[in-house]
């Protein structure tokens, strides 16, 4: 048995996290190291899939869903224009194999463009 991603323990209210759009199978959470004014983190309630190309192949509508989901938030806590970031292994900066996209909004400096 695998152990649970730090996505699924704020989920199920282990770790304290703020939570700040949710639909029944994706919620939006505010990054804990923000890169961006506005940084985010939509995520599917399922652990299932590892990558954003694991979740493309196997779970097309889930992957709208996370879309149209980073698209309200980033609507709501930003003026609607956002980078919608997908890291998909350590080598490209992923640290969490729970597929989560990064909404970046707001000044984007040099910094923040290279999350």
């Amino acid at each position: 048995m695998t152990e649970s991603s730090i996505f699924t323990r704020i989920l199920e209210g282990e770790i304290p996290a703020e939570i700040v759009a949710e639909t029944e199978n994706v919620f939006a959470i505010r990054d804990i190291a923000p890169q961006a004014p506005v940084h985010l983190l939509v995520i599917p309630k399922t652990g299932e899939y590892r990558s954003v190309v694991e979740l493309a192949s196997h779970d097309p509508a889930l992957l709208a869903e996370v879309i149209a989901l980073a698209h309200t938030v980033a609507t709501e806590h930003a003026d609607g224009d956002f980078r919608l970031v997908f890291n998909t292994g350590a080598g490209a900066g992923q640290t969490v194999f729970h597929v989560h996209a990064h909404v970046l909004a707001g000044d984007l400096d040099e910094k923040s463009l290279n999350a």
